[in-house]
């Protein structure tokens, strides 16, 4: 993602409780490389909000009135697709889950998560695109057991051949390793270890990082997390 060095990541945070935005962005006032730049009680008052305000990263509340969270993620990802979606809820749901990832949610958070899982979150999902954690990974790895169904969307080519260089970086992305924890593993450059994601995708037809730990699931690839 381009952006001067010392520019901050520009946040808005969606949620109808005053107290809780106001901690939010208490705890994120003291990070040089973030800033809360709106807040907005409703999905309707964030989509008014984000048609004129430049935003890297939305802090998405779930349970809203007026509009929810999961109706406003469409819209915001039409108006906005390069803007990364933390969604935030008081429940922890696998279905609701992988729905909202299937819908291009970023990242998945309980609201009782500390300060410092957020900000992680926000500069995981703009530096590389998501931020996976247990929550994440044990719902996508339910759902694809509990359906045993035809694959999903995202998993357009059932039979790629991958090579063992690219298995061991789909594996360790499975991990939730860091593009720069994969490089130094297998001993290759950042950039490199990018590329590979990307000619993944290709090769198995996933949009999305998403995409690929469902298709690692699918395809045995790993087991469990």
């Amino acid at each position: 993602m381009e952006k001067e060095m010392n520019e901050p990541i520009k946040v808005i945070i969606a949620d109808d409780h005053v107290l809780y935005r106001a901690g939010v962005k208490a705890s994120l006032s003291a990070k040089s490389d973030v800033k809360v730049i709106a807040e907005a009680d409703n999905g309707m008052h964030l989509i008014n909000l984000i048609k004129n305000l430049e935003v890297d990263v939305i802090l998405l509340d779930i349970q809203m009135p007026i509009m929810d969270g999961i109706a406003t993620l469409p819209e915001i990802k039409k108006i906005s697709p390069k803007t990364k979606v933390i969604m935030l809820t008081m429940v922890d749901d696998n279905s609701m889950i992988t729905k909202l990832m299937e819908l291009g949610a970023n990242s998945y958070l309980t609201k009782t998560s500390d300060s410092e899982v957020i900000y992680e979150a926000i500069k995981t999902c703009f530096e590389q695109e998501y931020f996976f954690n247990s929550l994440t990974n044990k719902a996508l790895l339910t759902n694809l057991r509990q359906k045993n169904t035809p694959t999903p969307q995202a998993l357009v080519q059932p039979d790629a051949q991958l090579n063992e260089k690219e298995t061991t970086i789909l594996r360790l992305m499975c991990e939730e390793k860091s593009t720069k924890e994969i490089a130094d593993l297998v001993e290759l450059s950042p950039r490199t270890v990018e590329a590979i994601r990307d000619r993944l995708k290709v090769k198995t037809g996933s949009k999305t990082t998403a995409g690929l730990i469902m298709y690692a699931v699918k395809h045995k690839i790993i087991d469990e997390i």
